[in-house]
């Protein structure tokens, strides 16, 4: 498909919230293993209160109010650092880039762009700090690649990307939050919040590809 109407994006959105609620086990296992196994109910909750919202207030004006609106219930209802880094990835995106009555390849290379600005500038994670900037940023610059494809195969492009980013971070020591007073003992093990942002791009990879 080249484009998805403003309800298309938003059943793509509600499909991620239900994603990551569904993982939600899995997530925790993940954070369990370096960090304080939080991660999975965390965003859990956060898409769950998403979930709510973006129901009760569809339809929506544009694309950017979909991810303003999942960003803000994020923000307001996870608490701690994943509660802000994933709320600003949404709400960068919506912030940064005019409003789009479509979503393209096009749009939504610059408007990850514009999320992924947002959380290296709010937490100040660089690529190799084992975050999820470890799979957010290789997915941003495979849709800044893929700017004029399809927007399955930009999304497709971006899904591998993640994928291949989450497979680094097991060679990455941790630098941020519990897991970085483990040192070298961190090696070997996912990032929770890179396996987030996996499960984010393949989910809307699954829904443009059936679309």
């Amino acid at each position: 498909m080249r484009e998805m109407t403003v309800e298309q994006a938003t059943d793509m959105m509600l499909h991620v919230c239900d994603a990551i609620i569904g993982q939600k086990q899995y997530l925790a296992e993940v954070d369990s293993r370096i960090g304080d196994g939080d991660h999975g109910a965390g965003m859990a909750g956060g898409m769950e209160k998403a979930k709510a919202a973006l129901e009760a207030k569809r339809p929506f004006p544009d694309i950017n109010t979909i991810f303003r609106t999942m960003g803000m219930e994020m923000i307001g209802s996870m608490g701690g650092a994943s509660g802000v880094i994933f709320g600003s990835m949404f709400m960068g995106g919506a912030r940064d880039v005019p409003s789009a009555q479509i979503l393209d390849s096009d749009i939504l290379a610059k408007m990850m762009r514009a999320s992924l600005d947002a959380v290296k500038h709010r937490g100040k994670a660089q690529l190799g700090d084992k975050t999820m900037v470890d799979a957010l940023e290789p997915a941003v610059l495979a849709l800044e690649r893929q700017a004029c494809a399809e927007l399955e195969e930009s999304l497709k492009a971006a899904a591998l990307a993640a994928e291949e980013g989450v497979e680094k971070t097991k060679d990455y020591v941790a630098k941020f939050g519990r897991a970085k007073f483990l040192g070298e003992r961190t090696l070997g093990y996912e990032d929770a919040g890179a396996v987030s942002v996996r499960v984010i791009f393949q989910t809307m990879k699954e829904y443009a590809e059936v679309q």
